[in-house]
């Protein structure tokens, strides 16, 4: 045996350097996923994208008129509370997919005085898009816009969007693609947080 076969150290008795190595190497991987997982918990879900609008921060513009359902409907009576503004269509596969979180979303704030939803129809015929809220139990009130003047408003491209506007009438976010309950309720502290 030469000098270059000797171990540099002595093995502690009943622990060997591999075993310690491991033990280090697991300890890491569990800091490094609690990490990870910390991180993903407080983040908000990436079904929508929050996107910049020359809206955010300033009076939401009006949205009034007819519901699907035939009755008047004013943005300003919702005045007091924080309401998701959501363009839609019938035929549009991410709004098929966020519809069902939007009536979860509705139905766990249905309280008076609590957030809501209201719905604009975009490029979509009344009938269609009344037989789709219809459909997945959607509550809230939903407005066509045939000639797309408020689409234009809110300088909406193309469903899902959705505009998140404050008690006070400002829009405070604007968010492109499909939302989840989750992403409402996230968007919804957030903004609730920021306001205090």
């Amino acid at each position: 045996m030469t000098a270059l076969d000797e171990p540099t150290t002595a093995p502690v008795a009943g622990r060997t350097p591999t075993r310690h190595r491991a033990r280090w190497v697991a300890g890491s991987v569990l800091v490094v996923g609690v990490a990870l997982v910390v991180v993903l918990a407080t983040r908000p879900p990436a079904t929508a994208t929050e996107v910049d609008s020359p809206l955010v921060g300033a009076p939401a513009p009006a949205l009034a008129g007819t519901t699907l359902a035939g009755q008047a409907f004013q943005l300003s009576s919702l005045a007091g509370r924080w309401v998701f503004v959501n363009f839609f269509a019938s035929w549009c596969p991410p709004c098929q997919q966020e519809e069902p979180d939007l009536v979860a979303f509705a139905y766990q704030h249905r309280a008076p005085g609590d957030a809501a939803v209201v719905g604009v129809v975009y490029d979509d015929a009344a009938s269609s898009a009344k037989a789709f809220l219809v459909q997945s139990g959607a509550t809230w009130p939903a407005l066509g816009d045939p000639d797309g003047s408020i689409a234009l408003a809110y300088g909406v491209r193309g469903p899902p969007e959705t505009f998140l506007v404050s008690p006070d009438g400002i829009v405070v976010a604007h968010f492109d693609g499909p939302m989840t309950t989750a992403s409402l309720d996230y968007w919804l502290r957030r903004a609730e947080q920021g306001t205090q």
